[in-house]
Order: C-alpha cells, then structure tokens, then sequence
C-alpha cells in the first residue's frame, strides 16, 4: 500500500524525528554526532532552513527546524544522504542506517512551537543521560 502524502505546515514548521533502523544506534562515538552536527551547520548555511531546537539520541534524533528556500523532504534528504554516506563509510557498512522515511509533525503555532521545543530539550533527561541543575 503505497504511503499518504505528507501534509505541508502552513508555517513551515516542523518537529522531525529520524530513528535507528531496527532501532540500532546512529550514533557510536562523539565524533558521529559531531560529524551530523556538521552536516546539520552545513545544509543551514547554504539557506534552505532554519534550526530552533535538537536533541541527538543514541538512536535517533529530533529536530525542530523551519524550512526557508528548500522544501522538507529535500532538507531531510540532503541531511540524511550526507550522514548516511560518512556513516557507512567509516563503519564499512551498506544499506539503510534509518527506519523509513523521517516522521514529522507540523508546527502551526507560537504555543506548540514552545511546547515542542520544550520536550525536544527535555528528551534526554527523561531518557536518563543528562540532568538539569536546579539553582536555589
């Protein structure tokens, strides 16, 4: 059965999720996330989109983002062809590192912006591999 189309935010918005295929890690080492943070400033700088929040799982990531001169699925496809060539080069791999396509969720309002955003900075502490000080 062939996928649905993705709906368009009409803001141009976006939480994206990418996840490990078979929910394996992207990430081995801190030189892979530095290396997708890498990619992440590159393909900003050449202006298709704007970055607002991230949060970089063992395996997966979330994102936030907003599109500027490129659509969502050239942003993602760009970013994922990228990592996914430097991923399999350095681990001697072949195939697909994600599952699927990326899932998104439209961002339409200020108010979910900030919810998003919120719970995006929060993932890893609820996951337990960070915590949040707390000031008197």
């Amino acid at each position: 059965m062939p996928r649905s189309a993705r709906v368009l935010s009409e803001t141009g918005v976006y939480h994206v999720m990418l996840r490990g295929n078979e929910l394996k890690d992207i990430f081995i080492d801190d030189e892979d996330r530095m290396r997708f943070l890498d990619v992440l400033h590159t393909k900003r700088e050449q202006g298709s989109y704007y970055i607002y929040s991230y949060c970089l799982m063992d395996n997966h990531v979330h994102l936030v983002l907003k599109e500027s001169n490129d659509s969502i699925s050239r942003i993602m496809r760009r970013i994922t062809t990228s990592y996914v060539g430097y991923f399999n080069r350095k681990y001697k791999r072949v195939g697909h590192l994600f599952q699927d396509w990326y899932k998104s969720e439209n961002v339409e309002s200020d108010s979910y912006l900030l919810t998003v955003i919120r719970y995006v900075h929060q993932n890893s502490e609820k996951a337990g591999i960070a915590k949040t000080e707390t000031y008197p």
